[in-house]
This record gives structure tokens, sequence and C-alpha cells, in this order.
């Protein structure tokens, strides 16, 4: 098998990849504002105030355990999601799987933008938040074109286009069908 066969074949986990990448992204940039404003409704302004003097005042090994413990916690969570996967309960299963993840990546964005300071005075931490920026530039380089003609597609059945392209696919699909008869 040949490189470029290989890399052909590869496209599409690749793709697949950064999809799924792209997706955990999003999630973490649109629910670190939602548990901020649920996290202000509740009037602990001391408590907060009180947390980032603790944080601010421990080493960035003990910082990285606060950061972690989120993780942790939804340990038995994804026990959960298991225990319903094995009874064929698929709408647990579901739900659990979903509110872990909403949860989880809420709570540990909330708390990365506490700990990052932190955090990035570890060196080998920093490369690997640097090598998951550059992750993010490369699944976008990869799927954004991808988005952008699938954008184009759908544009093609808005509402004063859809007539027209109806019309064209019916006309491909005579013509194909006329072919067909034609050959047999």
């Amino acid at each position: 098998m040949t490189a470029r066969t290989t890399h052909r074949l590869l496209k599409p986990l690749w793709i697949t990849l950064a999809i799924l990448f792209l997706i955990e992204a999003w999630l973490w940039d649109h629910l670190r504002p939602v548990v901020a404003a649920v996290v202000n409704v509740v009037p602990w302004g001391r408590v907060k105030v009180w947390l980032r003097a603790a944080i601010e005042r421990l080493p960035p090994w003990a910082v990285l355990i606060v950061f972690v413990t989120p993780f942790l916690i939804l340990v038995p969570v994804k026990f959960l999601e298991f225990w319903f996967l094995a009874h064929r309960q698929w709408i647990g299963a579901v739900i659990t799987l979903v509110a872990a993840k909403l949860i989880g990546l809420g709570v540990a964005a909330f708390i990365f933008d506490v700990t990052r300071d932190k955090l990035l005075q570890m060196d080998w931490f920093r490369r690997l938040f640097e090598w998951v920026m550059w992750l993010r530039d490369w699944a976008h380089a990869l799927v954004d074109p991808i988005k952008e003609r699938l954008k184009r597609f759908l544009r093609m059945f808005s509402p004063r286009r859809a007539g027209r392209t109806f019309r064209l696919l019916r006309l491909i699909r005579r013509r194909t069908q006329a072919a067909r008869a034609a050959a047999v």
C-alpha cells in the first residue's frame, strides 16, 4: 500500500477525530459562561474571593489537584453510564452521558479559568496546553473547508433556490434512468 493510499484511507478518520475535538472545544467555550452565570447566581461572593485567594497561595502542583478533582468526581457517573448500557437502558445511559459531559466540561472550564495562571507555570502543562491549542487550529484547518462546502450545498435548498434545485435533481434522475434503460 502506498503512502498516498494510506493517506486517503485515513483522511475520514482524521476528519472524524477533528470534528469530535471541535465539538468538545465548542462545548468548552460555550459552557464556561453558563457555569459562570450559574456560579454568579449563588450569593457566595466571599467564598469565590476566598477560593481565588487560596488558589493564588497554592503551588502549581497543588493547583493541578484542584483542576483534576472534577474529573475524579465524575468517575462514579461513568460507572453508572456503563451500568445503564449493560442493562440496555439506553435513555438512562444517554441522559447520564450528556449530563456528565455538560456538567464536567462546564465545571472544568470554570476551574481552569481560575487555575490557568498557576497551571501554566509548569513547563509540561504549558507545552500540553500549547499542543492542544495547535491541535484546535489543525482541526479547524481540516474541518472548515468541509463546513464551507456543506453550507454551499445546503444553500441550494434554501426557500428561494429549492424549486430550481429539485427540478435539476428530477432532470438528473430522469436522464440517469433513461441511460440505464438504453443500456439494457
